[in-house]
């Protein structure tokens, strides 16, 4: 019977700090003469760093030279970023001059001795000194100068910026890094080969690293000697590599497709007797990656193999639980694996993805020193179980590596881990000081373009002030700032959060709460709310249609139920949003149903939408108390009070779409409630019984059934509501066609002039020049265009890529297309669900068949037969104007544009018309800066995706065709709601100004 792993990993996503603190801070601290004796090793290393007369340098001199919290730092590891992947030289030109402007390079006086430093500072001060900031390739100022000039200087930060990378990487193949091998040990024999790259965005992607690292295992094998395990060298996997859809929510798919390919990378190095370790992952993908070892582990044909293991990220709060978890594997097996300790490099990433998704807390420390506590005590949870785990203690930090030799008692069994190009200094001294200490190097292995995302990575990570690395050789820092303990840094369990990192929950306060998510990689999670969902029994009940007299009986009542709902206190109204926040996170299950049965929502965006639903009830309600409380005091004259108030503006028609029908619905109803106004709300036609459930949970908050009603029914029901004569103002979401319909209508009417606050579609476009990350490029494409089926506003219809990189970005863009799975909304694992009904899908095939004719097809997938199902499809383009109008699904069409054209681009963009969101993906600042001031454009976002707006983040809305403004949740919206009243007092009317006269007015 074949070994059986132990259950599935399943430990709570962001356990709260405090716990964990307690827990740590208990038996942290050694006994005196154990902390005697590692200040004495600690500073032995730390002197052994600040005396080192490396001709060369290393990142510590570099970090020292240029740190993070300088102008220089930041512009340096920018162009680091992003330089040598541009292709050509004009834009490469601009990249340079704006880069260097962000810093002083030219007056930039070197501290250090190293070559590495000088060299760079060399070529980054010349170039600043001839490209002077203003001086373009475009301008005539220094024409000449730069026509002679610029080319070498190009050449020389270009040369700058490999010497940095080739410090970082130990060679650009296989071979050429075992060759540098025999001469760049500093003390350490072992090496572990890192083969760079960006995680797969396409199935080509996965090939290629899959034959990179095949490639490596066979090169390292020929060379590794006869030493046996754990003395031979290794390789390190990512698991994100190899497969282009390496999420939780596409585990079947992972399981089937990378798992076999994972054993067959396995067995190759097991077969040379090669370490193989399965490398750090962010948080998210934690669960998925055991899954994933696990089922390598078990495999027959590895039976018996010591050189399997896995890396664990000690800044992750789930460590410990780990380690935990693969000491049982190994148990089941009965066989020893390795575990690599790292602290952790995608911090800043996981704070952020924590924060935007509303969790309870984060996965990771927000301290660094919880951090270190941490590391130890799993180092310390390692050691004990060693023979059957074997720890590999990767990090730089001479006290870290002090306190592991005291715990360790001089015992083998372990081994060191540093990064090629860091710690040189610190292993050197330490394996000269304990010639039996076992330290591996781990070596990144890739062409320059790989090394860029890398590069920067171990900047942040090691250029932070509170990083060893990046003050270590700093002879201005005491050493006893180095040798702080981190429980004596920490203290107390309450301070084991950081102070000013809010928990995701508490980002918004004191103004508000965050509206509450789940994280997909989250198991439990998952599976709890999937069940709740289908528990929820929501069935094609019959919809009562409206007529027109049930219009004129809605607007009469509504008008009765304003005059008590407007004299309501604002603090009511509020109280009344917050609590209809409350029910619908709740009730999200009932609503995240009907999203899926009525409008085809996959789980994700269901979840995003309920959200917005609640963040816009929550929003209003603040704002409405600062706006709607008590009247603003205005100044006047002496013996005169003067007051100004918003007060509701009688009954408002709120309009909404198909596409977002909770969000959009409670939008725009619960700010015209919040200003005082009833509503009587029209959802569309599509999507009915979401708005019965939301208007139903609005009456049960507080908000009275005479303030807000609801009529039902087609375009007919919503001109007869839009033209009633007592509507004082209507809120609409929809097609430019429409909005103007009802522009006419409102004009047409006589009585008092009517308000319309429209937000309407868009040609949305996305730039993409040379400087931008292809991998990201691809990301944010994909995300933008095909995410809700290409059914939302927002939604990038055009992408302006330029030329010299189209090839690539395009290919890359079509692999990531080609993975999204098409099907069942109610499946997890579903990408994009059905366009909201058979016309919809009927246009959408239209404009595929002429596209098909008349422009450049890239991609076309294929879509079930059953159904309203559109596939995902990518056309080119000769002109952006053959683009005409909006077209609402999952198309995307491309244009490409030279960098001298850039223009002509932003011509094409304005004269469309449109001016709702826009993207730009590029590293040059000016770029930038030059695009956002041309564009009349409500939503610009930089290098990032598109959609996704946030109630109070990314207030929404446009101009033009695209809308009336002002924006949905921003802080102007709730005023556009409401009517302005003054309030002129003569205090001195009654027999004269008796405050003036006693001296006190």
């Amino acid at each position: 019977m074949s070994p059986q792993p132990p259950p599935p990993f399943s430990v709570p996503y962001a356990p709260d700090d405090r716990t964990i603190a307690k827990q740590l801070l208990t038996g942290a601290r050694l006994a005196p003469e154990q902390e005697t004796r590692i200040d004495q090793t600690a500073r032995r290393l730390i002197d052994a760093i600040r005396q080192n007369d490396d001709p060369l340098g290393g990142v510590e001199d570099m970090l020292r030279e240029f740190a993070l919290s300088t102008k220089e730092g930041l512009a340096l590891m920018v162009l680091a970023e992003a330089l040598l992947r541009v292709p050509d030289a004009e834009t490469a030109d601009r990249f340079i001059e704006d880069r260097l402007g962000q810093g002083d390079f030219i007056h930039h006086e070197t501290r250090s001795s190293a070559f590495l430093v000088n060299a760079s500072a060399w070529a980054l001060g010349l170039s600043a000194r001839v490209i002077q900031p203003g001086e373009t390739p475009q301008g005539t100022i220094g024409r000449l100068a730069k026509r002679l000039g610029v080319p070498a200087i190009r050449a020389a930060t270009r040369q700058a910026m490999r010497l940095m990378g080739s410090h970082f990487v130990l060679g650009e193949t296989i071979e050429a890094a075992l060759e540098r091998t025999h001469t760049h040990s500093a003390g350490c024999s072992r090496y572990s080969f890192d083969m760079l790259g960006e995680g797969a965005r396409t199935a080509a992607d996965a090939d290629r690293y899959f034959d990179s690292y095949a490639a490596a295992i066979e090169a390292i094998g020929r060379g590794a000697g006869d030493n046996p395990l754990p003395d031979r060298p290794g390789i390190s996997v990512k698991l994100s590599a190899l497969h282009p859809r390496y999420e939780a929510v596409s585990r079947g798919r992972v399981m089937a497709e990378l798992v076999p390919r994972a054993i067959d990378l396995a067995r190759r190095a097991r077969a040379l007797d090669l370490a193989f370790t399965v490398d750090a992952e962010e948080a998210d993908r934690l669960e998925l990656s055991l899954d994933v070892v696990a089922a390598i582990a078990v495999d027959r044909s590895l039976a018996g193999w010591s050189g399997f293991g896995l890396a664990v990220q000690a800044y992750q709060k789930r460590a410990g639980a780990v380690i935990d978890y693969i000491d049982d594997l190994a148990q089941a097996l009965n066989r020893r694996m390795m575990v690599r300790l790292v602290k952790g490099a995608y911090w800043d990433t996981e704070i952020k993805r924590a924060q935007e998704r509303g969790l309870e807390g984060y996965p990771v420390f927000t301290r660094k020193a919880m951090t270190d506590l941490n590391y130890l005590a799993c180092a310390r949870k390692l050691l004990a179980l060693r023979p059957r785990l074997f720890p590999q203690f990767a990090t730089h930090n001479a006290l870290t590596v002090a306190t592991l030799l005291e715990l360790t008692g001089g015992e083998s069994g372990f081994e060191f881990q540093r990064l090629h190009g860091m710690g040189e200094a610190l292993y050197a001294a330490l394996c000269k000081d304990r010639h039996a200490i076992a330290c591996r190097i781990y070596a990144p292995v890739g062409s320059h373009r790989d090394l860029l995302a890398y590069l920067v990575r171990r900047l942040i990570e090691n250029g932070a002030n509170s990083s060893f690395v990046a003050t270590a050789s700093d002879p201005d820092v005491p050493p006893e700032t180095l040798l702080r303990r981190p429980a004596d840094i920490i203290g107390s369990a309450d301070n084991a959060g950081h102070a000013r990192i809010p928990l995701p929950r508490d980002l918004f306060q004191p103004e508000r709460i965050n509206s509450r998510g789940i994280e997909f990689g989250e198991r439990a999670a998952v599976n709890r709310l999937v069940t709740d969902v289908a528990t929820e029994r929501v069935s094609a009940v019959p919809v009562n249609y409206s007529g027109p007299n049930d219009v004129n009986r809605a607007v009469t009542t509504a008008r009765d139920g304003f005059s008590t709902w407007s004299r309501a206190p604002a603090t009511e109204r509020a109280a009344a949003l917050e609590r209809a926040a409350d029910l619908l996170e709740q009730r999200s299950a009932r609503f995240i149903a009907w999203l899926q049965r009525e409008g085809g929502k996959t789980l994700d965006d269901c979840v995003s939408e309920v959200r917005e639903a609640a963040d816009f009830c929550r929003y209003y309600a603040a704002e409405g108390r600062k706006l709607f409380g008590d009247a603003q005091p205005l100044p006047g004259p002496t013996g005169e009070r003067n007051t100004l108030r918003l007060r509701g503006r009688g009954v408002f028609a709120a309009i909404s779409p198909w596409n977002f029908p909770l969000a959009i619905f409670m939008g725009q109803v619960t700010a015209a409630l919040m200003a005082g106004n009833a509503v009587v709300a029209k959802p569309a036609e599509q999507t009915p019984r979401i708005a019965v459930e939301a208007v139903r949970l609005l009456h049960e908050a507080g908000i009275p059934v005479k303030a807000l009603h609801l009529i039902q029914g087609d375009g007919h029901i919503g001109a007869a509501l839009v033209a009633h004569r007592d509507i004082a103002g209507v809120v609409f979401t929809g097609s430019t066609e429409v909005a103007r319909s009802i522009n006419r209508v409102l004009a047409g009417k006589d009585g008092p002039i009517v308000p319309l606050i429209a937000e309407t579609g868009g040609i949305n476009a996305m730039i993409a020049d040379a400087t931008a990350l292809p991998e990201q490029v691809a990301d944010d494409v994909a995300t933008s265009a095909f995410r809700s089926a290409g059914q939302r506003c927002s939604a990038l219809r055009l992408l302006f890529v330029q030329e010299d990189v189209a090839d690539r970005i395009i290919e890359m863009i079509v692999g990531a297309a080609r993975e999204l799975k098409i099907g069942d909304p109610s499946d997890p694992a579903t990408h994009v669900g059905w366009v909201i009904d058979d016309d919809a899908r009927k246009r959408l095939d239209a404009h595929i068949a002429r596209m098909t004719r008349e422009a450049r097809v890239h991609f076309a997938g294929p879509a079930p037969s059953s159904g309203s199902f559109v596939a995902p499809h990518i056309f080119e383009l000769d002109d952006a104007r053959h683009l005409t109008e909006e077209v609402f699904g999952p198309i995307l069409h491309i244009v490409r544009y030279s960098s001298s054209a850039l223009d002509g681009v932003l011509e094409a963009i304005a004269d469309s018309g449109y001016g709702l969101t826009l993207g730009i993906h590029s590293r040059i600042d000016d770029t930038v800066e030059a695009v956002v001031d041309r564009l009349q454009v409500g939503n610009v976002y930089v290098n990032r995706n598109m959609i996704g707006a946030v109630v109070g983040v990314q207030p929404f809305g446009g101009h033009g065709l695209s809308g009336t403004g002002p924006k949905a949740g921003g802080p102007h919206y709730l005023t556009r709601f409401a009517t302005e009243q003054t309030v002129t007092v003569n205090t001195a009317a009654a027999g004269g100004n008796a405050a003036l006269m006693t001296g006190e007015g």
